[in-house]
C-alpha cells in the first residue's frame, strides 16, 4: 500500500511537471514575437550603430577610425548648439505641456456644459499628424498674413518674424508643440484624477481643509505616478524632436532651432557622414538613458 502511494505521488509529481513544462512552452511561444521584434529592430540596430560610430561609413565604405568621431564631436560647435537647443526645447515643452495638461484636467474634471466636446477638442491636436499640424502653424506664423501677426495688428502691435528671428524661432516651435501635446497630458491626468477616491476629499473637508490644501495634500501626491509617467515619456519624445523643426525652420535661423536629431539627419543624409551621425545618435541614446535611469531611481526612492 505504501509503495503504491509512493508510486502514485511520483506519477502525480511527474504529471504536474509535464503540465508546467507545457505551460512554460506556451508562454515562451506567446512572448517570442515581442523579444524577436526587440532583438531585430532595437538591440541589433543599436549594436550595428555602435560599430558604425567608430568608422567613417559613407554608404560605400566603413573604414575603422576608432574614437575619431567622438573626438571631433567634442569640439563640434554645431553639436554644442544642438545639445543646448535640445535641452531648452525639452525643458520648456515638458514644463508647459504638463502644467497646462494638469490645469485643463482639473477644469474638465467637473460637470460642465459640452464637456465631451471640450475634451475631444483639446485632445484632437494630439491625434493629428505632426506634418499637418506643422503646416497649419507654418501658415499661422506667416510674416505678412498669418493669424499670429493679424492678431498682433488688431492689438496695435507690430509684426513679428516668428520663424525668421533668432529670438522668436525656438519659442514659436515650443508654442506649437505645447498646443499639440497638452491635450494628451490632459487625458492622462483626467484618468488619474478620476481614480482618486472621493472619500479622501470628503474626509479632508470634514477636517477643515480648503480646496488649495486638498490639492497639495491629496491631488498632487495621488497623481505622482501619473506625473512620473508623463515626465519620462515626454522627456524621451522631446529629446527626439525632429519633424516640427525640419518643417517649420529647417534648424534655422542661424542654427537657433537645430537639435540633436536634426543634426543627426543633416550629417547622415545631407553630408553622408554616417559614421559621425552614428556617434551623435549614440550620445543621444546615452543622454536619454542616463536621465531616464536617474529618474526611475529617484521615483523608486520616493515611492519607498
Amino acid at each position: 500500500m505504501t509503495g503504491y502511494t509512493a508510486e502514485t505521488k511520483l506519477a502525480a509529481g511527474r504529471k504536474k511537471r509535464a503540465v508546467r513544462l507545457a505551460e512554460d512552452r506556451v508562454g515562451y511561444v506567446l512572448i517570442a514575437p515581442f523579444y524577436l521584434f526587440l532583438l531585430v529592430f532595437v538591440l541589433i540596430p543599436i549594436i550595428v550603430n555602435l560599430y558604425l560610430s567608430f568608422t567613417n561609413y559613407d554608404l560605400t565604405n566603413a573604414d575603422w577610425v576608432g574614437l575619431k568621431n567622438y573626438r571631433v564631436l567634442i569640439s563640434d560647435t554645431f553639436f554644442h548648439i544642438a545639445l543646448k537647443n535640445t535641452f531648452v526645447y525639452t525643458f520648456f515643452t515638458l514644463l508647459f505641456t504638463m502644467g497646462l495638461g494638469l490645469a485643463l484636467a482639473l477644469v474638465l474634471n467637473r460637470k460642465l456644459p459640452g464637456l465631451s466636446f471640450l475634451r475631444m477638442g483639446f485632445f484632437m491636436p494630439h491625434i493629428t499628424s505632426m506634418v499637418a499640424v506643422s503646416m497649419i502653424w507654418l501658415w499661422i506664423y506667416e510674416p505678412s498674413h498669418g493669424l499670429a501677426n493679424l492678431f498682433l495688428n488688431a492689438l496695435g502691435l507690430q509684426n513679428i518674424q516668428w520663424l525668421f528671428d533668432e529670438s522668436w524661432a525656438m519659442p514659436s516651435v515650443i508654442l506649437m508643440s505645447v498646443w499639440k501635446f497638452a491635450g494628451y497630458n490632459m487625458v492622462i491626468y483626467l484618468a488619474g484624477l478620476q481614480s482618486i477616491p472621493r472619500d479622501l476629499y470628503e474626509a479632508a473637508s470634514v477636517d477643515g481643509a480648503g480646496p488649495s490644501r486638498q490639492f497639495f495634500a491629496i491631488t498632487l501626491p495621488m497623481l505622482a505616478p501619473v506625473t512620473f509617467f508623463l515626465f519620462i515619456t515626454g522627456l524621451i519624445n522631446n529629446f527626439n524632436v525632429f519633424e516640427q523643426i525640419q518643417i517649420l525652420t529647417g534648424g534655422g535661423p542661424m542654427n537657433s532651432t537645430t537639435t540633436l536629431v536634426h543634426q543627426i539627419y543633416n550629417r547622415a543624409f545631407n553630408d553622408f557622414q554616417m559614421g559621425y551621425a552614428a556617434a551623435l545618435s549614440m550620445i543621444l541614446l546615452a543622454i536619454i538613458a542616463i536621465i531616464t535611469i536617474a529618474n526611475f531611481k529617484y521615483g523608486n526612492n520616493n515611492h519607498e
